[in-house]
């Protein structure tokens, strides 16, 4: 009996997604709980996975395609009535997997390591090795990238490789198979031989041979230095170039003197010698996220910003008297950022519609707040939440940004902590940004953008000044927030950061 494959709860106030990626094919056979394709919607994306085994009979919702709450995606025939194989099973795998067998060793399979907290599945990216080839234990095997890290997959034992089960650009679940080392127990011998082809690198090739691939971080970096390979000298694994491989080359090439100006100007390079020297790099699923997510705010929202600034004079003499006693009883550094979230929740409590959202023809209004702090990571920017900061203390806040900043950078955040916030503040200024209109972050209807610290002069009752200046941006939707409610807004949060007393009367 068919079973349906239907859309699953999408999330308070979500309807509606879209089809993203099918993970399988028609006729493919899949395991209960399998990934069968991805949804994405405007807060978060979920993957729909096999309610049964069996086959994928057919797909009703291609990639794209926009599908509500229940709606059919796709139907599984149970694998009886299809004549499915699994993939042990296939013809082409056995085929592969069949010098294993005259080598006279057992064959070891090469799984999906653990990619990590929250994270299910990853993308094949590159492939050191093809089949055919000798291999010692420990030695990376391909590399994999999930929308947060990129994990090595080093060969779990000596021996050849004979099967590979997923190509680069495959997306494979933690815990699947990717490939078979056939001979295993035999080949630990030439396996260990293997390396000693980079021990000399051929003429005119000082990295070794070109057949080594170097890590995608590094490949990056280099196009986006303009720099070659063979500019660059690799310190990772018979001779790979790693990303701190690029940084050295920088480095060394700035500290180099300048080579003398050549006689004749050299002719411009042809479109056609540009190109080659570009190099186009797939992006990585947390950045599509990201741009998707951008652009949709824009394309939505009725996006407007408005400007203040504030005069960090009083604050920052606050925290210098207070930082160390406050370190040393909370355990927690004084930051800038408790000052501006409690001031945020004083102006939130008096503009409420700020800290609403629309859902349809309806405004929901929040009772509670619950504070996106967005964090620039290695690998994109990410907004992890704190709940209900309008009950929390200085120290409590402090503490709570400290340890999330640190696990957004490890990209050990799950997605949990990454929804639900009602209003976002982002702090540009730690790049030494002046000025910026930050994006709305949906469903969100603001957002509150810090900048950089600049000593100005200012006239103070009569008198020029020397004062620590900060330009705020309140981005907001102009569908629910009216120009005189992000203007009030702007104007309590300068307040209550001009006279920090304010916050503890509640004014």
């Amino acid at each position: 009996m068919t079973t349906e494959v239907r859309v699953p709860t999408l999330g308070e106030s979500v309807t509606e997604a879209t089809v993203a990626t099918w993970f399988k094919k028609p006729g493919d056979s899949v395991a209960v709980d399998e990934m069968l394709c991805e949804l994405e919607t405007d807060k978060v994306t979920v993957e729909v996975p096999s309610p049964v085994a069996g086959v994928l009979e057919d797909i009703v919702a291609k990639e794209g395609d926009t599908v509500g709450v229940d709606a059919l995606l796709a139907n599984v025939a149970p694998a009886g009535e299809a004549g499915s194989t699994t993939v042990e099973e296939r013809p082409s795998a056995k085929a592969e997997a069949a010098p294993a067998a005259s080598g006279g060793g057992e064959e070891v399979k090469v799984m999906v390591p653990t990619l990590g907290e929250s994270v299910s599945e990853a993308t094949v990216a590159t492939w050191f090795k093809k089949v055919g080839d000798s291999v010692a234990a420990d030695e990376m095997l391909c590399e994999l990238e999930t929308d947060k890290v990129s994990v090595e997959v080093p060969a779990p034992a000596a021996g050849t490789l004979t099967a590979i089960l997923a190509e680069e650009g495959a997306t494979v679940q933690a815990g699947g198979q990717l490939a078979v080392l056939g001979g295993a127990s035999g080949a630990a011998a030439p396996a260990a031989e293997a390396p000693t082809q980079y021990d000399t690198p051929p003429a005119g090739d000082a990295n070794g041979s070109k057949d080594i691939e170097d890590a995608p971080a590094a490949k990056k970096a280099m196009a986006e230095a303009g720099i070659s390979r063979d500019q660059v000298q690799g310190s990772g694994k018979d001779g790979r170039v790693m990303k701190h491989d690029v940084s050295a080359a920088l480095s060394a090439a700035k500290s180099a003197p300048a080579p003398a100006a050549p006689a004749q100007a050299k002719r411009a390079p042809s479109p056609a010698e540009d190109a080659a020297r570009e190099e186009r790099v797939k992006m990585t699923r947390l950045r599509q996220t990201i741009a998707k997510r951008l652009k949709d705010a824009q394309n939505t929202a009725a996006m407007l910003t408005t400007y203040n600034e504030v005069d960090m004079t009083e604050v920052m003499a606050l925290r210098s008297q207070y930082k160390d006693l406050f370190e040393k009883k909370h355990g927690a550094r004084l930051g800038f950022m408790s000052f501006f979230t409690k001031a945020c929740v004083h102006a939130l409590k008096e503009v409420p519609e700020v800290n609403a959202e629309i859902d349809g023809t309806d405004v929901v209004y929040k009772n509670f707040v619950h504070m996106g702090i967005a964090a620039g990571t290695p690998q994109g920017l990410v907004v992890p939440v704190l709940r209900d900061v309008d009950q929390k203390s200085f120290a409590e806040i402090e503490l709570e940004i400290a340890e999330k900043g640190k696990r957004a950078r490890d990209g050990k955040l799950s997605m949990a902590e990454m929804q639900g916030g009602t209003f976002t503040i982002s702090n540009g200024g730690v790049y030494g940004s002046l000025m910026s209109s930050p994006i709305l972050n949906p469903p969100q209807s603001g957002i509150l953008g810090m900048h950089k610290i600049q000593d100005r002069p200012m006239v103070v009752n009569g008198e020029i000044k020397i004062r620590p200046m900060m330009y705020l941006a309140l981005s907001y939707d102009h569908r629910i927030v009216d120009g005189k409610g992000a203007v009030t807004f702007l104007v309590r949060i300068k307040e209550a950061l001009e006279d920090p007393r304010r916050l503890l009367m509640d004014l």
